[in-house]
């Protein structure tokens, strides 16, 4: 009896874990109003390599005719002077994004806040429907959260990652299955 107490939490964990990697291959990339780019970290002035490659993403969406609008999401974190989102915002116009195109927020610190403020100023500005720019192990929880708050949404992942040994993959594989296991019982005591 105690050995399938303790096989539970494991089976689940595996099966979570399988399921996150699986997600990651799903692209629905359509039309929609606004992409929405989730924040992660800056160096500086500059944005992460892994950050840089959902604002391309993000970018490409914008350049292709699949949205008008972008909204970079992310605020000042770790003591950064800068927001996420404002570095995005900047690197994005550099890449010939117009500036009236770009909306961001800077009061997020976590996915979570990134879906909430965006949904915000998606509210705001009358759109209706939405493609989620993360990295692709990052979108079943990014696309649960959209789900959670009502946002009608489609997952378009980058198209590479800067997780490119099987090391990296793994380690940040365990990492989001930790942060989705712990957001599906958050939601419970909701």
């Amino acid at each position: 009896m105690f050995f399938a107490f303790l096989l539970f939490p494991f089976i689940y964990f595996m099966v979570t874990a399988i399921s996150i990697s699986n997600y990651a291959g799903k692209d629905e990339t359509q039309q929609a109003d606004v992409a929405i780019v989730l924040g992660t970290a800056i160096w500086g002035d500059q944005p992460s390599p892994v950050f840089r490659e959902r604002i391309n993403q993000g970018i490409r969406l914008y350049k292709s005719g699949y949205v008008k609008k972008i909204i970079f999401t992310g605020g000042k974190v770790n003591g950064n002077v800068l927001s996420e989102s404002y570095v995005a915002k900047k690197y994005a116009e550099k890449q010939g994004v117009d500036s009236t195109d770009i909306l961001i927020e800077e009061r997020s610190r976590i996915t979570l806040e990134n879906m909430k403020f965006a949904r915000e100023l998606m509210t705001e500005n009358h759109f209706h429907k939405a493609l989620i720019v993360s990295d692709p192990l990052h979108m079943k929880r990014a696309m649960r959260m959209a789900k959670d708050m009502h946002i009608s949404a489609y997952p378009s992942p980058t198209s590479t990652s800067r997780f490119k040994s099987r090391k990296a993959k793994f380690g940040f594989l365990m990492g989001e299955t930790v942060f989705y296991t712990v957001y599906r019982i958050y939601r419970v005591f909701q």
